[in-house]
């Protein structure tokens, strides 16, 4: 009675977590082929790179102690 919501507001924070991820992988595979495809050495691509491989592999860390199935 009192814990009706807590499995449906889990689902949908999964669900956004998810999507997040997705986004966040999207993001940092193309600053990836970005910091390889400059000829020269440029340290705000590879600052940005970094920045969002964190953010990336922050995301799966949370998802793995969520226990969230990525289907």
């Amino acid at each position: 009675m009192f814990f009706t919501r807590k499995g449906k507001l889990k689902k949908e924070f999964d669900d956004k977590l998810v999507r997040l991820m997705k986004e966040t992988k999207e993001d940092y595979h193309n600053a990836k082929v970005l910091e390889e495809l400059v000829d020269d050495y440029n340290l705000d691509i590879i600052a940005q790179r970094k920045a969002l491989e964190g953010i990336h592999f922050y995301l799966f860390k949370e998802a793995r102690i969520r226990r969230v199935i990525i289907k």
